[in-house]
């Protein structure tokens, strides 16, 4: 028989160890954006790890959470961050910014008056064959990857019951 106290360390335990992952106090200012680059670890397409990056708070009050990913045959760059930290230096963000991922619209401007035989240097921005712009603005973190949430709280409903039948 186990002691009565013996549901509340287990319950106790299991909320202490499930990652509070979307934690949100209410206090926010604004908009908070993972914000990360695929050349760093635990930042690609699929393979998001919420536990290198916590996150940061957008600069303006309208923000949106942006994932960008640039695609050239089997190699795959993703750039996460605020859509007004990426206005700054992208000339190719699709005028369409709702919810959802959109191509990246076509800058025909964009070096123009450039006659440029370095090939690296990739003034046209033509490198990537496909660039998709993904934006989202419902939630805080929405432009990570996969989260654990939904198994975080199954664990915790699980243990809630187990208390219960005790």
């Amino acid at each position: 028989m186990l002691p009565p106290t013996t549901p509340l360390i287990v319950v106790t335990a299991i909320l202490l160890a499930v990652p509070a992952i979307s934690f949100k106090t209410g206090l926010e200012d604004g908009l908070i954006c993972n914000v990360c680059v695929g050349t760093h670890p635990g930042c690609g397409e699929t393979g998001f790890d919420y536990r290198w990056y916590w996150g940061k708070m957008c600069p303006r009050y309208n923000d949106k959470c942006v994932k960008l990913i640039e695609k050239k045959g089997a190699e795959v760059m993703v750039t996460r961050d605020c859509l007004s930290n990426l206005e700054a230096f992208r000339t190719d963000i699709p005028a369409d910014k709702y919810e959802g991922c959109r191509s990246a619209s076509k800058d025909v401007k964009l070096g123009q008056h450039v006659f440029n035989k370095i090939e690296e240097l990739d003034v046209y921005r033509n490198h990537y064959d496909n660039t998709t712009y993904c934006f989202c603005d419902f939630d805080h973190w929405c432009n990570g990857g996969h989260h654990m949430l939904g198994t975080g709280w199954v664990v915790v409903g699980f243990a809630i019951f187990l208390a219960i039948l005790h």
